[in-house]
This record gives C-alpha cells, structure tokens and sequence, in this order.
C-alpha cells in the first residue's frame, strides 16, 4: 500500500512549479499503477498552452474558475468545482484561470509520468521511455 498526503509531498521534488502553474505530482510511474495523479494549481490571470500528444488527461476542478478552449474548434468551457474535463484525443488547448483566483485541480495521466516533466515549447509532455 502506498499513503502519501499532500503536504509531504509538496516538501519534496514531487512539487514542480512553473510559470502559470505548479504541480505535486502524488503518484509517478516508479509506482507502477499505471497512471499517475498531481494536484495541479493554475495561477490566476494566466493562459497556459497545452497540447499533451503522448498522454491522455482527465482533470477535476476543486477549486477556483476559469475555461478551457479547444484549439481545433474555438470551443470554450466554462471551469468550476465539479468540472471535470477529458482530454481523450489528446485534444489541444488553452487554460485559461481568468476568473482572479486559482484553479486547483485533480489530474490523472495516462500513460504516467516520471515527476520532473514540464511543458515544452509545442505545450508537450515528452513521452519517456
């Protein structure tokens, strides 16, 4: 049985922060689960790219306000607590946390991540072998 909490881990190389958000990254690959879950902030008054071409991601909002644009299409979703959106074709996107306040959000990854990954300049997670 693995128990982390949230606090411990915020300690450790498990919080990545980065310029619109930061990241404590819960559960990793190395705990081979096959996916891996974060608690992800977005910082208020940002717009974040993000285009994950090798995961597929669902994320539940908890706290904060915002919006999600789908880049294909112009779609724009509103963001709240309860909201939970999937990224099931890898769909590209702005995140939009333009509400004043921080998102938090609860995302799972699939495949799982190694824990240091941030965005790349296309909004990529590299996949890792």
């Amino acid at each position: 049985m693995i128990v982390r909490t949230l606090e411990e881990c915020q300690k450790t190389e498990r919080r990545v922060v980065a310029e619109n958000w930061e990241s404590v990254r819960m559960l990793l690959r190395d705990d081979n689960m096959g996916f891996s879950f974060h608690i992800t902030t977005i910082y208020a008054n940002t717009d974040t790219h993000i285009h994950y071409q090798n995961h597929l991601e669902s994320v539940y909002c908890m706290s904060g306000e915002g919006e999600i644009e789908t880049t294909d299409d112009g779609k724009v979703y509103p963001i709240k607590p309860g909201t939970l959106y999937i990224l099931d074709k890898h769909d590209e996107h702005q995140l939009r946390a333009n509400k004043g306040v921080d998102m938090v959000m609860a995302c799972v990854f699939n495949p799982p991540i190694t824990g240091q990954e941030t965005h790349d300049e296309n909004g990529v997670y590299p996949l890792v072998d």
